[in-house]
């Protein structure tokens, strides 16, 4: 028999469900585990002859596949298993396991829904229509006008996709379907914070940073809140002392996050890559001084405590969230892997939720929202979570700069962050110099390991966080900016990595690497950069000269200008400060092809080729005169050939300083005060 439900409301996606033949889920009193209950021995025997295949032990969940060789076979098994476990007086729920009929993926149904009415529908007539299916509030859903959380009665069962689709049928109904929940899978796949800065290690020189020391000149994110949501998290934790906010644990709407079954051990490496303090000996988050607020969600995908999640945090002020989970990935080593091309989608209850906190949060800046790409080296497009458009979906790089194994891609992917890696030989794949990431763990013998910290946290649920952190130090910096700001700047402070292998299209993206990996030095200057800036600070302005489009101003505020991205062919440019600051002066040189090399005399000259056939190959630019210490000047160039920029500081040299080389297509100055 089949069973459907909706998405999307009326005209959203229908999807059919099918019966699993040989799969049960069982549900245990008081949420305790399978193995730690009383049954007859009729019902022991049949248990042995199942193996559990998922389980959610947050709501004392087993799904279980029993063994036989035929289909029948299989049928017959599973419901004299089901009929035995109904008699136990510790089993709750013995009942039937279905499919999604186009991949096979397993969805657990409830007995609970989520009802959205139409805005303009009154209190009134909403609970009238839920009073007459004989169903009862739950809560009503704070982050979406007139959405409801509502059960039927227990024992309904499978009833429930009637009564889903009668209700979605209602002209005042906007969206109804029932909480549908799938195995939720960590981003993660299983001594020194190379990913922070060059480092030495033994007698190698690791050098694939994000430069959080260049951020950290200007803040460590104090005062911004980068919520965590995930498994349990160690808030005792010497490195998160003193700046824990708004606690939740999603499960039991109270306020302990801590771990609470065993193997809860995701969660505190997670927030200890985003926020940790850094104590000596320990581990720095990327934000090391940013506020922590730990969500704990132990639950399955698609459930309604998913939504309840991000509304807590974007309703309690949280400037970021990090979430280092997913749907389940196919096996990254297994190219066969039919879990490769399972799509999973986002109900609507987390899509409003999600979306709430995109729109909402920050009192309407939005909170920046931060998701692992997943482990599959697959795509990503398969996994809605990630691929939403608002969210920043982060890849895994390594320790050579180049992608992690097991890291997806796709179009969605936004930016990378160094998450770790493995050999692989059948991929002729290397393997890393270092294996993992340096970061907090669950104190004593309950965590991955037998100490507090954790050497070898390896996966996009170690990216995600780290990425996150460098979101915050934005904020901190300039906490005016929007989520889509955060997200458009974000774009432009990533490091083209990779450039041989990445696949870069003509906009700078790679579906491997996104825009690159991140340079958080670059991500603060950019945030600086955009605050309103006083009247009386200095500037660079100028003009840019092309070949047949003679000149253009420069963009302000350190971005490229799209002008110049359209035109190409540089020829040279003149620049000025604004205001003319007392003693300080703005020197600039350019390379034109045929090695001709001009320096500029006066501010305001222009430099470069006069000539049609002649482009700009290589510049730089420096400040003179006693103020000039109290600046960085700081400059971008995009080359014929390549999608990528390239930067750099303070007179250093940037492009070719030959005859021959590529042309200058488009160029970007700004100038910074020291920190």
């Amino acid at each position: 028999m089949k069973y459907s439900f909706k998405y999307g409301g009326k005209d959203g996606k229908t999807i059919q469900l099918v019966e699993s033949p040989d799969k049960l889920v069982v549900r245990i009193k008081n949420n305790r585990s399978l193995e730690g209950i009383q049954v007859s021995k009729r019902s022991r025997d049949l248990l042995s002859q199942t193996t559990q295949v998922a389980a959610f032990p947050e709501a004392g969940v087993s799904v279980l596949q029993v063994q036989a060789e035929t289909k029948q076979e299989a049928l017959e098994q599973r419901d004299a298993t089901r009929t035995a476990l109904k008699q136990e007086d510790d089993i709750r729920f013995a009942g039937r396991v279905l499919q999604n009929a186009e991949n096979g993926a397993l969805m657990l149904y409830t007995e609970n829904f989520f009802l959205k009415f139409k805005e303009d529908t009154p209190e009134k007539a909403c609970l009238a229509l839920i009073e007459a299916h004989h169903l009862q509030v739950k809560m009503k859903l704070p982050f979406a006008a007139n959405a409801w959380f509502v059960q039927a009665p227990e024992g309904t069962g499978l009833a429930v996709f009637a009564i889903a689709e009668a209700l979605l049928s209602e002209a005042i109904v906007e969206y109804c379907h029932p909480e549908l929940v799938q195995e939720r899978a960590d981003k993660v796949i299983n001594p020194v914070q190379w990913h922070l800065k060059k480092t030495q290690i033994g007698k190698k020189t690791i050098d694939a940073h994000v430069n959080i020391e260049a951020a950290w000149a200007y803040t460590r994110g104090k005062g911004i809140t980068i919520a965590v949501i995930d498994k349990g998290i160690d808030i005792d934790h010497p490195e998160f002392t003193g700046r824990i906010v708004f606690p939740y644990n999603a499960n039991e709407h109270n306020d302990n996050p801590r771990p609470q079954f065993e193997g809860e051990t995701h969660g505190t490496p997670c927030a200890g890559l985003a926020c940790a303090a850094g104590r000596e000996g320990g581990a720095s988050g990327t934000a090391p001084e940013a506020n922590l607020m730990p969500v704990r969600l132990y639950a399955g995908i698609g459930s309604m405590l998913e939504a309840l999640a991000f509304t807590w945090a974007a309703d309690q002020g949280a400037d970021v969230i990090s979430c280092s989970w997913g749907p389940p990935d196919g096996r990254w080593y297994d190219g066969a892997d039919p879990g490769h091309t399972q799509f999973t989608p986002m109900p609507d209850s987390t899509r409003l939720a999600l979306e709430h906190a995109l729109k909402n949060g920050r009192k309407g800046k939005g909170c920046v929202v931060f998701f692992a790409a997943g482990n599959g080296n697959e795509d990503i497009a398969y996994d809605a979570y990630a691929s939403h458009p608002g969210v920043i979906a982060v890849a895994a790089c390594n320790d050579r700069g180049k992608r992690s194994v097991f890291s997806d891609y796709g179009e969605a992917v936004w930016l990378s962050f160094p998450g770790g890696d493995y050999g692989f030989a059948d991929y002729k794949h290397p393997a890393p110099r270092v294996k993992g990431l340096h970061t907090t763990d669950h104190r004593g013998a309950s965590g991955e390991t037998a100490g507090d910290y954790n050497n070898n946290f390896i996966g996009t649920s170690a990216a995600c966080p780290g990425a996150a952190g460098v979101a915050a130090l934005m904020l901190a910096l300039n906490p005016a900016l929007s989520a889509t700001e955060i997200k458009a700047l974000l774009r432009h402070a990533c490091t083209a990595i990779d450039p041989a292998k990445g696949q870069y299209d003509a906009s700078g993206h790679s579906k491997y690497y996104g825009y690159g990996r991140v340079d958080a030095g670059r991500a603060a200057e950019l945030a600086l950069l955009q605050r309103n800036v006083p009247a009386a600070a200095v500037q660079v302005a100028g003009n840019l000269r092309f070949q047949h489009a003679g000149e253009i101003p420069l963009a302000t505020k350190g971005l490229p200008t799209q002008s110049a991205l359209e035109r190409r062919g540089l020829q040279g440019f003149r620049l000025w400060l604004s205001p003319a600051a007392p003693g300080l002066k703005l020197r600039y040189k350019v390379n034109t092809s045929g090695n001709i090399l001009q320096l500029n005399e006066a501010e305001g000259e222009y430099v470069g080729a006069s000539g049609a056939s002649k482009r700009a190959l290589g510049f730089a630019a420096w400040l003179e005169g006693a103020p000039a210490s109290g600046f960085v000047l700081r400059y971008g160039a995009r080359f014929k050939g390549s999608p990528l920029w390239r930067y750099a500081a303070d007179g250093a040299w940037l492009g070719s300083a030959g005859s021959t080389g590529p042309n200058i297509e488009a160029m970007c100055i700004c100038l910074l005060p020291k920190a």
